[in-house]
């Protein structure tokens, strides 16, 4: 009785009558093991060849001209999409990589707003989901008409399925003073808290805020959203109650927001860190988004024109601003019309210092 050989091995003849022994296993190239097996010296090779098999790629399969799928690798290849953040990059690669796999065979010449509005209204269950690919296939089609590809952009005029959503909670004044409890000053938690509430920056901003940003009491550095397409610099004073916080608080060389481990954070690792700080405080619902728009909120409480929030908050246009502040703005104007004072949004503001 023949011997068995071992797992994912196969014998092959060759076309002179020779057998050779292969080690093939699935997805991965086949490897010759040499001499006979069960040997020592065959078994070296048997799991080295275990160890280091290299994966068969899939065969890309090449887009027809025209195709929409065609219009997508060469919206991937141009500057336009170059230029977004990586995170932004994989977010629409990922939405246009879906549309190619059911759609991708199809002429974009053809494509025409009821077909993108049948694609958005598959995905009605999930709105947001339905209003990603609209924007996408926007941003692509916008790209094409540029760039003389296309003549025209079905996708222009399809709208938006509304939400009902409000975004991230803002944080009251009750949530700041529970999270404050907490985590007292001197906790890395509460640096991030004063980081978020006294700048208005967004979390991938304030996990690189160091000393090196300090210039004459000012913070003074460039967001991180779009600096590579729409560069956005602002100079934001640095307010006591903030300083007093940073003095207080473990920083680190090169940012003051540190790991334990004492490394600058990512914004992800950040990100899952102050959800852990909110939790913590039993505030399950918060985030550090929520103390962006909260920050911005009682700037509009407080009377600060859009213009002058924007100032603070870096957006180009005012309509995130907007609805940022349209509760607040709303309660600003209700209590100045009954002649009373309205509550703070928040404590400590800042808006002295950026008048």
């Amino acid at each position: 009785m023949p011997q068995r050989l071992p797992e994912y091995c196969v014998e092959d003849r060759d076309r002179h009558g020779n057998i050779r022994i292969y080690f093939k296993k699935r997805g991965c190239r086949k490897v010759r093991l040499q001499g006979t097996p069960w040997t020592p010296d065959f078994m070296e090779q048997y799991e080295t060849a275990k160890r280091t098999a290299a994966p068969i790629k899939p065969k890309q399969e090449t887009a027809t001209p025209g195709s929409l799928k065609w219009l997508f690798e060469a919206y991937y290849g141009s500057a336009e999409f170059k230029g977004l953040e990586p995170r932004t990059q994989k977010v629409r690669r990922g939405i246009l990589d879906k549309v190619a796999e059911r759609a991708g065979h199809l002429p974009f010449a053809r494509l025409e707003a009821k077909n993108v509005r049948k694609w958005r209204d598959a995905r009605a269950e999930t709105p947001e989901a339905a209003n990603g690919l609209v924007k996408a296939l926007r941003q692509v089609f916008g790209w094409a008409v540029e760039a003389e590809e296309a003549d025209r952009n079905p996708a222009k005029d399809v709208a938006y399925l509304k939400t009902g959503s409000q975004g991230h909670h803002s944080w009251t004044l009750d949530e700041v003073e529970q999270y404050e409890a907490a985590h007292p000053i001197g906790t890395s938690a509460r640096l991030a808290l004063a980081l978020l509430i006294y700048t208005g920056q967004r979390r991938s901003d304030i996990v690189l805020f160091g000393k090196q940003h300090l210039k004459n009491g000012w913070l003074v550095f460039t967001q991180q959203k779009n600096k590579n397409r729409k560069p956005v610099k602002l100079e934001i004073p640095l307010v006591p109650e903030l300083r007093e916080i940073i003095d207080a608080s473990p920083c680190g060389k090169d940012a003051f927001l540190v790991t334990e481990f004492g490394k600058p954070f990512t914004s992800n690792g950040f990100g899952n860190r102050m959800r852990k700080w909110c939790d913590e405080a039993g505030l399950g619902h918060c985030s550090a988004h929520g103390l962006r728009k909260a920050a911005a909120a009682r700037l509009a409480e407080r009377g600060r024109t859009t213009r002058e929030i924007m100032a603070v908050t870096g957006h180009t246009t005012s309509k995130e601003v907007d609805r940022y502040t349209r509760g607040a703005e709303q309660k600003r104007l209700a209590a100045r019309a009954l002649g009373v004072e309205p509550e703070s949004h928040l404590a400590s503001p800042t808006s002295e210092e950026v008048n």
